[in-house]
């Protein structure tokens, strides 16, 4: 899977990663040409006492030293770039991915496991680019043209290093393979330990409520130990590591010293030659070491662009057809024939047999207990769920053979929980319609009761609103919401229990001034207060996702007991009229 993502995301970097090659290897051959002016200047230029000879080979080490230095810097440069690019590009096509994924989706991979992914998995795909971009293309390339050059120093002393490298690998082979398994458990962990940090500053109310914070924090450091736990581990065989490079580098130097003494000793070597050998042979394991910091962070990796390649890989479960339907003509319409719906794995439909038509200008009430599947309808209609049996039509289309895009748009939906995003009042409006004017706005603010809380704000429209609209109350926050669906203009109109936090003064002026902005489209209101829905042209009645009602207020209170039951509940009065 790591193979496959850094192929298929640095394929728009060849070009950049042949400047970085090249760039590279310059760098690398003047590293190597060092040690080999080093060794003449003490063979030709000190033993000799040619003091001309040591400035002009010193003078030659420095402008290849000055190469090096430019060359580096540039090569690290452009593989920086590279690498970031790289990692912008993963977590683009994972943001758009997920973006695309229905709440089943979402729900089958965990929002916190899919924040882990693209944040810290990118992350560590990403750090594995940069070191690959700034130590294994120099590793093979300092490898290769330092045995070479050794070879060419002291032949017979060169072959040390059939020991020494591969003790070398073979020493970090086996703690590698101990750290792969470390690894795939720690990225588990760590979206653990999102889960419950994410549940914790959520529902933070809840916990103080209830005094639960000892049973919270207990709870964090529980996850917190475990992640550690596993962290230690893999720290502890990384650790090793390293120790085990430096004994092989410090063990190889001392063997070739002593070694290179005797044949120094033995004239078959002068003095420079054996300090150039050490500068090869260090660089030579160094180049190894390099390599060592890659492998020890290819683990991870590997298992971060498993995680990746998966969401990646996921097909959301609502797409449209090749042959999709991109435009809708005539009166809007909302129609259910013979609907079900049940949850993947469920032994129970939520809904089943649900059937109604709603036309421009109507408006269907959907009323039940809690758990009857009122929302459920909701969300069937812009396909954040598919029906698992049954038929939905908008405009007399199946919503499966429609683009969603186009489904979208003509949908203005007002969910149970009302979102407000971090930014102005208006920037949160504008949600619905980028090119929406300052009045039109004021229009749809006027229309849901919001404009006179607004105006009374800082800013007007320009007022900060706090990260899910923290700063601002529930009904404003319903009020705000219903507004950005007003902004939309669409033909048809979800309201998911919209005004549960609105009192009925403000309630009653709501749908007052909201009726004449929707005589051309479709309403469905959801709603628990019979009041709110009592002049309804529908009312829809479910109890345990069945349809026991479908009528006026007036006729369902003769026809459906539920209804009389919920209505007499309420003790409105209603039940008389």
């Amino acid at each position: 899977m790591l193979i496959r993502l850094l192929r298929s995301h640095l394929r728009p970097y060849v070009n950049a990663l042949a400047v970085v090659v090249a760039l590279t290897t310059v760098q690398t051959v003047c590293t190597l040409l060092l040690p080999t002016l080093n060794a003449d200047i003490i063979d030709k230029g000190v033993v000799r006492g040619d003091t001309d000879y040591i400035w002009r080979t010193g003078g030659v080490m420095l402008v290849v030293t000055v190469v090096q230095v430019l060359f580096a810097v540039a090569a690290v440069r452009v593989g920086a770039r590279v690498a970031m690019s790289f990692g912008r590009d993963v977590r683009r096509d994972l943001f758009h991915r997920v973006t695309d994924f229905s709440a089943q989706d979402v729900g089958r991979f965990g929002s916190s496991s899919l924040i882990t992914r693209i944040t810290n998995d990118v992350t560590q795909v990403q750090v594995l680019v940069m070191m690959g971009m700034t130590m294994l293309v120099a590793a093979p390339i300092t490898m290769v043209g330092g045995v070479i050059m050794a070879v060419r120093e002291d032949a017979a002393l060169s072959l040390m290093l059939l020991v020494a490298v591969p003790a070398l690998v073979g020493a970090v082979s086996v703690v590698i393979t101990r750290m792969i398994p470390q690894y795939q458990v720690m990225q588990v962990r760590i979206d653990r330990i999102n889960q419950v940090l994410r549940e914790q500053i959520t529902g933070i109310r809840v916990v103080r409520a209830f005094g639960r914070e000892p049973h919270e924090t207990a709870r964090f450091e529980g996850v917190n130990a475990d992640l550690t736990e596993t962290s230690l581990r893999a720290g502890r065989l990384m650790a090793v590591m390293f120790p085990l490079v430096v004994f092989v580098l410090n063990a190889s130097s001392v063997v070739a010293i002593w070694l290179g003494g005797d044949r120094i000793a033995s004239g078959d070597m002068k003095v420079g030659a054996l300090i150039a050998f050490l500068s090869y042979l260090i660089q030579i394991l160094m180049a190894v070491m390099m390599a060592t910091f890659v492998v020890g962070q290819a683990p991870r990796s590997a298992v971060s662009a498993e995680r990746i390649v998966e969401v990646l890989d996921a097909e959301p479960s609502i797409t449209a057809p090749l042959d999709a339907v991109t435009e809708l003509s005539g009166p809007p319409s909302l129609e259910f024939r013979n609907v079900e719906f049940r949850y993947p794995g469920a032994e129970h439909p939520v809904l089943s047999d649900i059937s109604f038509t709603a036309r421009a200008g109507e408006t269907l009430a959907v009323i039940g207990s809690t758990g009857s599947g009122k929302t459920t309808v909701v969300n069937l209609v812009p396909r954040l769920f598919d029906v698992t049996g049954g038929t939905v039509l908008v405009n007399g289309v199946d919503v499966r053979q429609i683009e969603p895009q186009l489904l979208w748009s003509r949908v203005g939906l007002v969910p149970q929980k009302p979102y407000l995003f971090t930014g102005s009042v208006a920037h949160n409006l504008r949600q619905a319609d980028p090119d929406a004017s300052e009045a039109e706005l004021w229009d749809a603010l006027e229309v849901a009761q919001a404009a006179d809380f607004v105006r009374d704000m800082p800013g007007g429209l320009e007022s900060n609103i706090a990260q899910g609209g923290s700063n601002v109350s529930g009904g404003q926050r319903q009020r705000l919401a219903i507004a950005r669906a007003l902004v939309r203009k669409p033909d048809i109109f979800l309201f998911d229990d919209s005004f549960s936090a609105l009192d009925l003064a403000t309630d009653a002026r709501l749908r007052a001034s909201l009726a004449p902005v929707v005589t051309d489209a479709v309403t469905v209101i959801v709603a628990q207060r019979v009041s709110t829905i009592v002049n309804a042209d529908q009312i829809l009645v479910l109890e345990d996702g069945q349809q026991v009602g479908l009528g006026t207020h007036r006729d369902l209170l003769a026809t459906c007991p539920t209804y009389a039951e919920i209505v007499s509940s309420q003790d409105t009065g209603e039940a008389a009229a």
